[in-house]
């Protein structure tokens, strides 16, 4: 499909860098050009407000975009982001686009530019067609899904739950996703003493501390292994970043790491934190001196799933059987829209072109193929569910 590449050749030349990012613009031009894009087929679209302007961006806002259906008691939301993660190391232009060997490359061309793409084509499409859908569709193009999720979490308040369903594009590889991962992100801090390195003896070193620290979560795996979900598999925790010392003749008197725990559906946030509390407990009635603290969570995001009988994935697997693609449900360990959708008592399923391992990469590419085919599923999908 020529005009689908075109567009899609379009949101990727339009720097839409999240905001909270180093010289990030932010999604401001990106969402000019997809209300001019409807405007000019005549269909209702909106801005929704959800950050105001800042010293070096403009506004940012969601985008909504309204098609009627037969019946106005069912909304079904196609749902994606329009930001993208930074440029910072990648190894090809990033906002000139180049297709090579049937491959689109350029930032947010996998995450999550082509899935946006799609579902605009499958909604204009479905429009110029005059196909009355069997229930009110709305394309939500939304912000800040890369750093705080804050532009999907206005739109749930927008609906309020009632009587929507919700399908997010995300690199899927073509597979219909109802589980991802929830993710804990948080710090621990090791307070020491400072001394000179000659006299140690004067000194609490932070670092051996946290040493331990390090080693019983490692340890910990093995427990988290031992219980998996069946399209998840297990839990899992890593340290992903330690920093502490002022210099190599001083014992250090503090010591960080951070933290990312992934989170199965049925675990609880609360339970969760208490674990790790229990851990440094341990350590605190053993080890003299020692100081380690749990700072506040910087990321919250519960695991989410939708029951595989719920009409949404009953009919999206009809759809990916009628154009033979797999219609067997899976899960993702990587978080997304859809699990605030979930929260918010929208049902959701996640669906897109393109591999999760090619999303932020320095080479970022998308094959255009797989375009195609999530713009099929997304207009039949549209027409089918009722």
């Amino acid at each position: 499909m020529t005009g689908l590449n075109e567009t899609l050749s379009d949101l990727i030349r339009i720097n839409s860098v999240n905001a909270f990012y180093e010289n990030g613009p932010g999604e401001a031009e990106l969402a000019r050009y997809i209300q001019n894009f409807f405007a000019k087929r005549g269909l209702e679209t909106w801005t929704q407000p959800v950050f105001d302007a800042s010293s070096n961006c403009e506004a940012r806002s969601n985008v909504l975009v309204k098609l009627p259906g037969a019946s106005t008691e069912q909304r079904l939301v196609l749902e994606a982001h329009m930001d993208t993660v930074s440029i910072q190391g990648m190894t090809i232009p990033p906002f000139e686009p180049q297709i090579e060997q049937g491959r689109l490359f350029g930032r947010g061309a996998c995450d999550t530019k082509a899935g946006l793409a799609a579902m605009m084509h499958a909604v204009a499409d479905i429009h110029t067609s005059r196909q009355k859908p069997p229930c009110e569709i709305w394309l939500a193009a939304v912000v800040d899904e890369e750093y705080s999720f804050q532009g999907v979490l206005k739109l749930c308040k927008e609906f309020d739950g009632g009587g929507s369903v919700a399908v997010v594009a995300e690199p899927s590889e073509l597979r219909l996703v109802i589980a991802s991962k929830g993710v804990l992100r948080w710090r621990m801090v090791s307070h020491g003493k400072a001394a000179h390195s000659s006299k140690t003896h004067l000194g609490i070193n932070a670092i051996y501390h946290m040493a331990r620290v390090v080693l019983a979560l490692e340890q910990d795996q093995a427990n988290l292994a031992n219980t998996v979900h069946p399209l998840l598999g297990s839990a899992s925790c890593n340290v992903g970043k330690i920093q502490g010392g002022v210099q190599v003749n001083f014992v250090p008197d503090q010591c960080a790491i951070e933290i990312d725990r992934r989170l199965l559906p049925g675990e609880s946030i609360e339970k969760v934190w208490e674990y790790y509390e229990s851990i440094l407990d341990q350590f605190r009635s053993s080890t003299p001196g020692f100081d380690v603290r749990m700072e506040p969570p910087m990321l919250v995001d519960e695991a989410w799933t939708t029951d595989p009988k719920e009409e949404s994935v009953l009919v999206a697997g009809k759809v990916l059987d009628a154009i033979g693609l797999n219609s067997t449900p899976c899960g993702v360990p990587f978080g997304s829209d859809a699990s605030k959708f979930a929260r918010a008592g929208i049902p959701s399923i996640l669906f897109g072109p393109g591999s999760i391992d090619q999303a932020h990469s320095a080479d970022e590419y998308i094959e255009l193929a797989q375009v195609e085919q999530a713009y099929e599923f997304y207009r039949r999908f549209a027409l089918a569910f009722s």
